[in-house]
């Protein structure tokens, strides 16, 4: 899921005395750490990273289902996520725990609707999603603790063109994603960045032996914007999600998923580079199990672990996600 948190009055270490962190608040980012993909799942939050209030727009880790599918021509599918992410760390730029008694648990869960309007562009299919995350944070302090609930950073796929060739299926896509709902500039916690960011995205499956074998991945550079209430600037990021399958029956398949991060440009505040430029980095990996009910929908449970981090929390994150078909659409795929 995607979320900020701010952290004020609380010691940092980091590798750049003395310590800079009492001119911002540190950001935490709640991906599965990294939206299930929301996208495909929307973008909803657990992970947690550097840019501002250690947070992404992005829920990485949410897309490792079939990533390079589209619904079939005429079709609409419904994706749901829910996710629990915790970390025991937030850890600085040379790995290392940098706040004391630090804990954060997020609890979210999403949506997300794709359509695919059967119509011929540049020799693809022409699809549009919408995904929006729910998430509840406690953020753990050695000066207290801090709840709270509300709407993250929802995405919207502007332009998604679709093809297939043989066993290869890909796309290309134009994401646009937009402020959380609430936020307060004085908050300690506050769910969802409060910025604007675009994202070129592609995302490619590979399914051979008629389809018992799934490689996949989804990759995205999210270009941030600032945030306008506190002239905190995060920096760019890019986003590789992973995932390999294997049927082990007609119905289940067994593998492997996660992501990595890493942020490709500085920290800015006031326009001045913060700190060390509290680049983010993240490599996650964990199991993950697969039921299919019907020829387009299923379920999927998934773990990742955080590891190789930097400049981000470091912790657990558990998905169950979901996609059902809303209709039928003009052919099979």
């Amino acid at each position: 899921m995607e979320n900020g948190s701010s952290l004020e009055g609380v010691p940092i270490k980091t590798n750049k005395e003395p310590n800079p962190l009492h001119r911002k608040r540190t950001k935490i980012f709640l991906g599965p750490s990294r939206w299930l993909s929301f996208a495909a799942v929307v973008t909803f939050v657990i992970g947690a990273g550097a840019t501002e209030n250690g947070a992404s727009v992005y829920p990485v880790g949410i897309e490792t289902v079939l990533p390079g599918l589209t619904p079939v021509p005429g079709g609409t599918m419904l994706y749901g996520y829910v996710a629990s992410y915790r970390a025991n760390a937030l850890d600085n730029s040379e790995g290392q725990s940098a706040v004391p008694d630090f804990q954060i648990d997020v609890f979210g869960t999403a949506i997300k609707i794709v359509h695919n309007w059967n119509l011929p562009v540049f020799g693809g299919t022409l699809n549009n999603n919408i995904a929006v995350p729910f998430l509840h944070e406690t953020l753990n302090l050695p000066i207290g603790q801090f709840t709270k609930s509300g709407i993250g950073n929802s995405s919207i796929g502007v332009v998604e063109l679709g093809y297939k060739k043989g066993n290869w299926h890909w796309l290309y896509e134009g994401d646009l994603l937009l402020p959380a709902s609430f936020y307060s500039k004085g908050a300690a916690l506050n769910v969802g960045q409060h910025n604007y960011a675009v994202a070129p995205v592609t995302a490619f499956t590979y399914l051979p032996s008629e389809g018992r074998i799934e490689v996949s991945s989804k990759i995205q550079y999210i270009i941030n914007s600032e945030d306008v209430a506190t002239r905190y600037h995060s920096g760019n990021e890019f986003m590789c999600e992973y995932v390999a399958m294997r049927e082990v029956s007609r119905r289940v398949a067994l593998g492997v998923n996660g992501y990595f991060y890493q942020q490709t440009t500085d920290d800015r505040q006031d326009g001045t580079v913060f700190a060390d430029g509290y680049r983010g980095r993240d490599f996650a990996v964990g199991p993950e199990f697969r039921f299919k009910i019907g020829r387009h929908s299923g379920f999927a449970l998934k773990y990742q672990h955080d590891t190789l981090v930097q400049n981000r929390p470091r912790g657990n994150a558990f998905w169950f996600q979901f996609g059902v078909p809303l209709g039928r659409g003009s052919s099979k795929q």
